[in-house]
């Protein structure tokens, strides 16, 4: 779209790189979420020796993940997609079930809902948090699939687009609501943190933080392959061969060194900088909230051309424009946070 509505170079020296980094970012956040749900599992298993530190479970993660990438096209994913739609649902049920169990619980933590930090602080984390939400509910329907629906297009993209936000909505502020009530500003980046007290034990039945864990590793493990077949695609159009067969030597040598190679990456820098909040809050500032909130009403203008003197043409600007500030300040924000981290934890921490 970016191609042929603003031009060759803004599709390849803009858009396409800020789509790349939103992919591949959230393989990284992927790799090091899974890396922490496994320290989770790990710490219930073996409660009284802590040996093991974050970064190990993280490249245990991103060996697995090493294997689920040589999957060889999107469409062999299809599967894997149906059942990491599942286990979202199961997840974000369970989380929400946890959270309500621990509020009402006589163990539950004392909750604190005051707004912590200076009044500079709290101004950033206000944009650092428009930036995390961004990241959550930017990815909706992507246009490929909404050019295979059959006719009347409008209409049917607009109902999907409803449902689609309907599960959102009802998944996402359900795991927010109750973690918040029953955490307060306690509340961690993984929710799943909390069912755990200072001294590791569970707040919750042992066995239901043991499944809630599992399926959360396996649907990061499928959201992590489905956002490695971008970067897949560019590496093996420019390195394999589409003129032979997909498991032949010509295209399997290079689909498993440079897909191994892109995932040792993604599991190095999850490992060396476990801040899953500020990663989130990079990638929507740099990447969600110009693609989702900035370019579609850029497009829409440039390509319907409405009058000058009508609404729709002003209130685009409008959002063009405030949605433009958001994103710099929240940028910027962003990269406070995570210098202040940098501050507090080294390379390769054991958050």
């Amino acid at each position: 779209m970016a191609h042929d509505i603003l031009g060759p170079r803004w599709g390849w020296f803009y858009v396409g790189p800020i789509q790349f980094m939103v992919c591949y970012g959230a393989v990284v956040a992927s790799t090091l979420l899974g890396g922490q749900c496994m320290k989770t599992i790990y710490l219930l298993s073996n409660p009284d020796h802590e040996t093991m530190k974050l970064y190990e479970f993280v490249i245990i993660f991103g060996c697995f993940m090493l294997i689920l990438a040589q999957i060889p096209s999107f469409h062999s994913l299809r599967h894997i997609n149906l059942v990491s739609l599942v286990l979202c649902l199961a997840y974000s049920a369970c989380a929400t079930a946890g959270s309500i169990y621990i509020g009402h619980s006589s163990k539950r933590p004392e909750r604190d809902y005051s707004i912590m930090g200076k009044s500079d602080d709290r101004i950033f984390g206000i944009f650092n948090a428009i930036a995390i939400i961004a990241t959550s509910y930017g990815n909706g329907i992507i246009p490929e699939i909404q050019a295979t629906i059959a006719p009347p297009v409008k209409g049917k993209m607009f109902k999907g687009l409803c449902v689609c936000y309907a599960v959102v909505a009802v998944n996402f502020f359900s795991v927010a609501i109750s973690g918040y009530w029953a955490f307060g500003n306690k509340a961690e980046g993984l929710v799943l943190s909390n069912f755990l007290d200072i001294n590791g034990k569970p707040l919750v039945p042992k066995w239901f933080v043991l499944m809630t864990n599992i399926f959360t590793i396996l649907q990061l493990s499928a959201v992590g392959v489905v956002y490695l077949q971008p970067t897949n695609e560019v590496l093996e159009r420019a390195f394999a061969d589409p003129k032979s067969q997909e498991f032949s030597p010509r295209n399997v040598v290079p689909r498993l060194i440079f897909r191994s190679l892109s995932i040792v990456i993604a599991t190095t820098i999850a490992a060396m900088l476990p801040f899953f909040g500020d990663i989130n809050a990079l990638i929507g500032a740099f990447g969600f909230m110009p693609l989702d909130f900035i370019l579609p009403v850029v497009f829409f203008n440039l390509t319907f051309k409405p009058s000058k003197r009508s609404s729709i043409f002003w209130l685009n600007i409008i959002l063009a424009v405030v949605f433009s500030t958001l994103a710099l300040i929240a940028a910027v924000a962003a990269v406070r946070q995570i210098s202040l981290d940098a501050k507090t934890y080294k390379l390769f921490a054991n958050v």
